[in-house]
């Protein structure tokens, strides 16, 4: 079994279209959500969200032509592919292409691309719609589309587990380098469901938060009067690499990833376990995949959704994987600031997590000003904190019941 490392990192968010934004704008507390732009909100009970502001796929060389024929989830992905080549330093040529593979999360797909061409076939007919629609559309373009960007020619395959989904590709990319079968993995997740169809169904399951007067501070993980999420979009990726590999080329290592979980509550369509088999059984899994003691852990990059549900069975989980050692243990949940990316936030996170162990210091989660007695860990509030980690893991769980979690480790050679 190879090591496998993280040699880059990318992507675009609603704190920034550069990872470097987003990092900078975590640290200083700021929030990426705002008022509903992409669309006309007036009607709607939820009217904020975390949305890419400013983004134009023309700035990273895609010409107007082609950019008409990706959907926007396959956009950031294709962005935030050319700027995780550019960190990592890691060049695509002839004599590694088919070693270097694509796997992306993707929660929904295009659903913009859904919704633009069910609206021409009501109004115009079957004979008007573009013969782009399906290949826009369909979750596996996003990948797709970053292979032929950069040239990769190994496996490409988008793994869809609603929230979970970015996480699980990590997850997948993680396998399939440390059994030999790639040497280089673009991974991560990317999404962009804020439309008027995406922000209807999730308000139809109760699930957003209607905090419109104040959207800055609507995303309130682990705090008392925490009505719901608020959806966000964007992308985060990250380079896979083997360690030998990377040593060869004299890489920049931000973190080793060392362990992945992934198991299913078998329970609910939407709701989590609330004994929290699923959600127990996958940190258990991840770090006995590890070789590590729950002791050994110092950061949770939590799912921390700012739902009831969510909250609360996490850090039941949490207290039942960890013991006396949860009050010890270091938590935060960036989508505090950032929203809930769906199929893109595992990846985003996992960023995220490794550039926090790199630089020794985790963002906070914001607004939690009014913590539920429910949820009495340590989330560090709203501050961010110095710390040297070594071991950190990430969070996500999804509607079906579907959970992930990998581990991350500080690089010591």
């Amino acid at each position: 079994m190879r090591r496998v490392v993280i040699t880059g990192i990318a992507g675009v968010t609603p704190l920034g279209n550069t990872f470097e934004e987003t990092w900078k704008a975590l640290l200083e507390g700021k929030s990426g959500i705002a008022p509903i732009t992409l669309f006309d909100a007036t009607d709607f009970s939820a009217k904020i969200a975390g949305e890419v502001k400013n983004f134009s796929i023309t700035h990273y060389g895609v010409d107007t032509k082609a950019a008409r024929r990706m959907d926007r989830f396959s956009q950031f992905a294709v962005a935030s592919a050319y700027m995780l080549l550019q960190d990592s330093t890691f060049t695509i040529n002839a004599s590694n292409e088919f070693s270097t593979s694509v796997i992306l999360g993707v929660g929904i797909g295009g659903l913009e691309t859904i919704a633009q061409h069910h609206h021409d076939l009501a109004t115009k007919g079957p004979n008007k719609i573009s013969p782009f629609m399906i290949p826009m559309l369909i979750s596996n373009m996003a990948p797709g589309s970053v292979a032929m960007a950069v040239g990769a020619k190994g496996m490409n395959i988008a793994v869809t587990s609603a929230c979970a989904s970015g996480t699980h590709a990590v997850g997948v990319a993680f396998d399939y380098i440390r059994s030999g079968r790639a040497e280089a993995i673009l991974t991560g997740g990317t999404e962009a469901s804020i439309t008027p169809l995406g922000i209807s169904g999730f308000t139809a399951l109760k699930a957003l938060s209607v905090r419109n007067d104040d959207p800055e501070h609507a995303s309130r993980p682990f705090s008392a009067s925490r009505d719901g999420f608020v959806m966000g979009e964007g992308c985060g990726l990250l380079l896979l690499e083997s360690l030998d590999s990377a040593l060869a080329r004299n890489a920049t290592i931000y973190a080793e990833v060392v362990g992945f979980g992934a198991t299913d509550d078998a329970y609910h369509m939407t709701a989590p376990d609330e004994e929290c088999h699923g959600m127990v059984g996958v940190m258990k899994m991840a770090l006995q995949d590890a070789q590590i003691t729950p002791e050994q852990v110092q950061y949770i990059n939590a799912h921390g959704t700012s739902t009831q549900l969510n909250d609360m069975l996490e850090t039941k989980a949490i207290k039942m994987v960890f013991g006396n050692h949860a009050h010890s243990l270091a938590i935060s949940s960036n989508k505090s600031q950032l929203g809930h990316l769906l199929g893109a936030a595992g990846g985003i996170e996992l960023a995220i997590t490794a550039k926090a162990i790199q630089e020794s210091i985790v963002p906070a989660t914001m607004n939690l000003t009014d913590a539920d007695p429910a949820c009495d860990l340590d989330y560090i509030p709203n501050t961010p904190r110095k710390m040297d980690i070594e071991y950190a893991i990430s969070n996500s769980f999804g509607f079906g019941g579907t959970n992930a979690c990998v581990v991350l480790k500080r690089f010591r050679g």
